[in-house]
């Protein structure tokens, strides 16, 4: 059988394009098909589309609608009734999963009952992770369910009686106050029982997330209920500062760690780990992936050396990165270099690759300036439509400033531009936006980043660094890849502290301590999934497999991989092989095992100057 989607792939290039660009501004990649040069796509090429579209699609959206409109109605955050409607929702979805005939679902339809099961699977997994998170700090937020109970009774449309509610917020202040004092007393501390700093953190987090809960309870009849504001309004105020002081409490007394202003994270464990690899569909433990990023590790230091020696400065590859970091523009300087990065990477791509780049895409792109502020969370790009830059401004301390301009110099930019625009994720959204757009529930970062990584990959092997500098540069990020895989394995392992993930940033990679901090930070403090580290050079590898299997082999041309994999919409990756290769069997509880890459043990191969060879694909 042959490859899915070579057909509809080039019949889409009558539709993927929403408006023509002048002539005189197509400056992108090569465009193909019929269609293009149109104002508008041909709507037979839409129809046809849409007859092929997966016979799941209106029940994936269903299913993402009504969870979400339960998360609306339930916002109470650990609330046991909001944890009971979701698995009620849940299981009753996976009870009709498992009525459905699967053999007379299309191939589409197919894909999208094997993925909705894994992600309800999931989602079950989690709320059992969550109810045991509440237990484990209920000693440290005992008024939890009086909070809840005020919120809960008031969507349930009950009128708070303005006496009583009274009295339970003088309640609660009393409560907070002894919880208080016993927290900041170090003989009556140990009542609380042992608590790791991460708890303490977790607990604290609840504790805000429970004052906003009570706001929005006392917004809704505050001011507007005039007894219910005689009695309630300075009890409310009372508590409101005493919950406040209280979260400010458990981070102080009990939350506090030697890196502690760098961030305080919160590990999953091993067991953590297993079930979120399991679903996004990577066949691989954390001790096996720790060991691909130590083998890319290997290779990246040979290359490094070799850049070195071009630039004159021997087998020291750390002189030669600080020469190149010395190369950043000026002040003023950055919205520049990134435009002209960008037409250089547009032009190689049409010269070197293929992949249909819609005019409209190559349009509509923008450059916004980072503020200093989110800098401290993401000292280097972020993208999309729009590319977000990172470089100093005149508020930042000197020592900031020189930074922010030596870790975004031009060098290291020549991986980051195209990662974040076209054709990595600004294509990527114009694509998921227009084509399966009902599978972003199933969003992944190993297709996200891992995409936009995998360009990283290809653009390398085709020498679009343009000498040493460029070489270093680039080596930079994929060394950053691999570094991310270990530090957060490791992190989540239990192995290694945020600081000493700093430390390992600065030490292994060559990062400025203050955009290591900043890295770290984002990794644990922001709102990523555990594995959002590892899925860049992870999912970039499987997609490279990928490649090997369907492209290198003859069975698709590179342009019909590339725009199946945008066209399909967001899933596991492993998931993309199976919409791309009919081989592939399915079945209703068919869960893949692409071991896409084996660790070789001959350390010649793994150190080869002609690339990282030791991952190879299995077939």
């Amino acid at each position: 059988m042959s490859p899915r989607c070579p057909t509809r792939t080039i019949a889409c290039a009558t539709l993927i394009a929403a408006a023509a660009w002048p002539a005189s501004a197509q400056t992108g990649a090569a465009v193909s098909g019929p269609g293009w040069e149109q104002e508008a796509p041909a709507l037979g090429a839409l129809v046809a589309f849409e007859r092929e579209s997966s016979d799941l699609r209106v029940a994936v959206v269903r299913y993402e609608e009504d969870r979400a409109a339960l998360l609306r109605r339930h916002d109470v955050e650990y609330s046991p009734v909001r944890r009971q409607r979701l698995r009620d929702l849940a299981n009753g979805w996976l009870r009709r999963l498992g009525e459905v005939d699967f053999g007379s679902l299309n191939r589409e339809g197919q894909l999208d009952a094997i993925l909705l099961r894994s992600q309800i699977e999931f989602e079950l997994a989690m709320l059992d992770e969550e109810e045991a998170a509440a237990s484990s700090m209920s000693s440290l937020v005992p008024f939890a369910d009086t909070i809840r109970l005020l919120q809960e009774r008031r969507r349930e449309g009950e009128r708070a009686d303005p006496r009583s509610s009274a009295g339970t917020l003088a309640a609660l202040e009393a409560q907070l106050a002894d919880l208080e004092s016993r927290l900041r007393d170090p003989a009556r501390r140990s009542a609380f029982g042992p608590v790791s700093p991460v708890l303490a953190n977790r607990a604290a987090e609840w504790v805000e997330s429970l004052t906003r809960t009570l706001a929005s309870w006392h917004g809704y009849f505050g001011g507007y209920d005039p007894l219910f504001t005689w009695w309630a309004a300075e009890p409310y105020e009372s508590v409101n500062r005493a919950l406040v002081s209280y979260a400010a409490g458990l981070r102080d007394e009990l939350g506090r760690t030697p890196d502690a202003d760098i961030v305080v994270g919160q590990p999953i464990g091993e067991a953590g780990l297993r079930a979120h690899l399991l679903h996004e569909m990577i066949p691989y433990t954390a001790e096996e992936l720790i060991a691909i990023a130590e083998h890319e590790f290997a290779w990246m230091e040979q290359e490094l050396i070799r850049a070195s020696r071009e630039m004159g400065y021997g087998d020291d590859w750390r002189a030669a990165q600080e020469a190149v970091k010395e190369m950043g523009p000026p002040p003023g300087g950055k919205p520049g270099v990134i435009i002209e990065i960008e037409k250089d990477s547009r032009a190689f791509i049409e010269q070197n690759a293929e992949v249909t780049v819609p005019p409209v895409a190559g349009e509509v792109w923008r450059i916004e300036m980072m503020s200093p502020e989110r800098q401290l969370i993401n000292p280097f790009f972020s993208g999309g439509e729009v590319i977000s830059v990172s470089y100093p401004t005149n508020t930042m301390p000197h020592d900031a400033k020189l930074m922010s301009m030596r870790g975004n110099n031009p060098h290291f930019n020549r991986a980051t531009v195209h990662h974040e625009l076209i054709p990595g994720h600004h294509l990527q959204s114009f694509m998921t936006n227009r084509f399966n757009n009902h599978r972003n529930l199933f969003n992944t970062p190993f297709w996200r980043e891992g995409w936009a990584l995998y360009w990283e990959i290809l653009l390398w092997e085709r020498d679009f660094p343009r000498g040493p500098e460029d070489r270093i540069g680039m080596l930079f990020w994929r060394m950053h890849r691999a570094a991310r895989i270990i530090f957060s394995l490791s992190f989540h392992l239990e192995r290694m502290t945020p600081g000493e993930a700093v430390d390992f940033l600065v030490d292994r990679v060559g990062h400025e301590r203050a955009n290591a901090e900043a890295e770290v930070r984002r990794s644990f403090q922001g709102n990523y999934s555990p594995l959002y580290q590892v899925a860049y050079m992870i999912g970039g590898m499987q997609f490279r497999a990928l490649y090997d299997e369907l492209v290198t082999s003859g069975r698709m041309t590179e342009r019909e991989y590339h725009d199946a994999v945008l066209q399909g919409g967001v899933m596991p990756v492993a998931m993309v092989r199976a919409r791309l290769d009919d081989r592939i069997d399915l079945s209703a509880d068919w869960r893949p095992a692409w071991r896409f890459a084996a660790i070789r043990e001959d350390s010649q191969a793994r150190l080869s100057s002609a690339g990282p060879a030791r991952l190879v694909p299995r077939p």
